[in-house]
């Protein structure tokens, strides 16, 4: 795990090399640098597989430079496929191997997380991998900058704008969707697409699209059970492989404890870490955490953390993240990921993509049995009720879309609909108008071949909630601690397998997570399979509040006119009262990037 940067172009060295040094947390093992008067191609390394001075980067061959942030699984059989089966070639040497076979098609043969930058002459590629476990921003200017994270690229920028279009996405669904971000002028790829960088002029292309995968595979269930189990064995074991210590977050829940279960089955005890909160034991998961890791006996560990951790770490948080991410469990996270750095691990195992994959969420069951009522043939006076009757609630905006024959369902992560955004923000904003932000995917559901509204909420998860929000959350916070976070059911060819199974196999039981339960049961006990689902909630909102720091919203609307007063007063006093309040920290966290960079 590392961070890549780069310019192509004219630049000045003493700001290039300051803007890399942002990044030294992502690699602090080895900087190098490549570079001539038309380029600045650079790599901070993060030493996890080999820790020899081969490891470093960027990595050149002929006219060919490569630097790469990521881990790549299948290493072997790439270098069997490349006839290099018995060479002790590194992970650059055969990416650049690969790309010299089969040219930018070679990333479609790698298996694992990624952000790579390969200049052969005088064109520049960058690839983001298919699921977006790790990001890649850039920007054109007066010259052409990449960078794994924003901090490197906003000393280029002339100005510090806010991109409108980054606000109006982050307030519906929690965080920029692709392309944007809130500075005007930085860009950033979307999961599975790469970029060339030729002649002064930006390609974008997407290599991989999880929707390519007919749900075709005529498997009974437990056919469908046992090919499962075999891809997310397969999973886990693939990155069990490190030459540092590795450990494992652990909630109540299944997925983690499934993961922590299969390694030891493959002969590896993960220490396991799981959060607790003091004077707010109600929030925390640590008695579920310690009888998951009781019964699969392991060693575990509890941090605890009380509000003034929370609000100092806050600052740090919000300075890592570069720009506003709607996501509390960030400074837990961050927390978390802080001792266990401190305990020397370098590789964490965690379990996003599950719920996603497997409909581990309830409300994806609320969304298919109000998505039946499309199929009501008189509905001309339930539309004229809901248009006179506007609530605040989410469920009414839920039922005015199947009346206007409108799409439903617009990622786990909505928050402001479009009328609230309308009623909030003092500009303007037509019902419908985040759709736009959500078309390309739907378009691409649209032309494939599925048809299930229960594949294009897992899709579209995929690709927004967890691309963009948590993983970019998880990649940031573990990352500003030099560990690296990997994700076994973010596998792609476990994905894909899902993605090919019948729609019905992972609902038609009325059960979230109906299959993976199934899967895992022989690994759990009854105890963890039934627990009823937390998620990773926190008391942000009381240590908010009773920090007093909840009046920064008002203070920067005060500078900034961009809420309507008494509409956001309400808000407030809603959150105060324990209803909106992500919406409310949503707009806390947005207030404190206003302020720090552009007021």
């Amino acid at each position: 795990m590392c961070a890549v940067f780069g310019i192509i172009g004219r630049y000045d060295e003493g700001i290039a090399r300051h803007a890399l040094s942002l990044m030294q947390h992502r690699g602090p093992d080895y900087s190098g640098v490549a570079l001539a008067d038309n380029y600045f191609f650079a790599h901070n390394l993060l030493s996890i597989m080999d820790l020899s001075p081969a490891a470093r980067q960027p990595c050149a061959h002929k006219n060919i430079l490569l630097a790469f942030n990521g881990e790549i699984y299948n290493l072997a059989e790439l270098k069997q496929s490349l006839h290099m089966a018995h060479s002790h070639a590194g992970e650059s040497e055969v990416l650049i191997e690969a790309y010299l076979t089969w040219g930018v098609d070679f990333v479609k043969h790698l298996r694992g997380m990624f952000a790579i930058a390969l200049k052969d002459g005088d064109t520049l590629y960058l690839f983001r991998d298919r699921l977006g476990k790790k990001p890649l921003f850039y920007h054109y200017g007066e010259s052409f900058v990449y960078a794994s994270e924003i901090k490197a690229i906003v000393p280029f920028l002339k100005h510090k704008r806010l991109n409108n279009d980054a606000l109006m996405s982050y307030l519906s669904f929690l965080a920029p969707t692709p392309p944007h971000t809130f500075y005007e002028g930085v860009c950033k790829l979307a999961a599975g697409e790469y970029l060339a960088f030729t002649n002064n002029t930006v390609t974008i292309s997407r290599y991989f699209d999880l929707l390519d995968t007919s749900a075709t595979l005529t498997m009974d269930e437990p056919e469908a059970l046992t090919h499962l189990e075999e891809r997310i064995v397969d999973a886990v074991s693939s990155r069990l492989n490190a030459s540092v210590p590795v450990a494992s977050l652990l909630s109540g829940g299944v997925d983690s404890a499934l993961i922590a279960a299969i390694a030891r089955q493959c002969g590896q005890s993960l220490p396991t870490f799981t959060l607790g909160y003091s004077e707010h034991q109600n929030y925390d998961e640590r008695h579920n955490a310690r009888a998951s890791a009781d019964f699969l006996g392991l060693q575990h560990h509890v941090v605890e953390i009380d509000q003034t951790r929370f609000i100092d770490a806050s600052e740090k948080v919000f300075s890592q993240l570069d720009e506003p991410l709607n996501d509390p469990a960030a400074i837990p996270l961050y927390l978390l990921f802080e001792d266990i750095a401190q305990q020397g691990y370098r590789v964490v195992m965690s379990g996003e993509g599950s719920d996603e994959l497997f409909l581990g969420y309830r409300q994806y069951f609320e969304y298919l049995g109000i998505q039946q009522l499309a199929a009501l043939k008189s509905k001309n006076w339930l539309k004229n009720f809901f248009r006179g009757n506007f609530s605040m609630n989410r469920e009414w905006e839920w039922y005015k879309r199947m009346w206007n024959d409108s799409l439903l369902f617009r990622t786990s992560g909505e928050k402001f609909t479009d009328l609230q955004k309308n009623t909030l923000l003092q500009q303007n904003v037509k019902d419908d108008a985040s759709l736009a932000y959500l078309q390309d995917y739907r378009d691409r559901f649209d032309g494939s071949t599925h048809y299930d509204e229960a594949t294009w909420y897992s899709y579209i998860d995929l690709n927004h909630f967890q691309a963009e929000h948590f993983l970019r959350k998880l990649d940031h916070v573990s990352m500003a601690h030099s560990v690296e976070s990997r994700t076994p059911f973010l596998d792609h060819p476990l994905a894909s397998t899902v993605f090919g199974l019948a729609p019905e196999l992972r609902y038609r039981d009325g059960m979230t997570k109906s299959l993976l339960k199934k899967i895992a049961k022989p690994y759990l006990n009854e105890e963890i399979l039934t627990r009823k689902k937390k998620g990773f909630s926190n008391p942000y909102m009381e240590w908010l509040i009773a920090s007093g720091r909840i009046d920064l919203i008002t203070k920067v609307n005060e500078q900034t006119g961009l809420f309507k007063q008494e509409v956001l007063d309400k808000y407030i006093d809603m959150a105060k009262r324990g209803r909106f309040k992500q919406h409310v920290w949503g707009l806390y966290v947005l207030s404190k990037w206003i302020q720090s960079e552009l007021l």
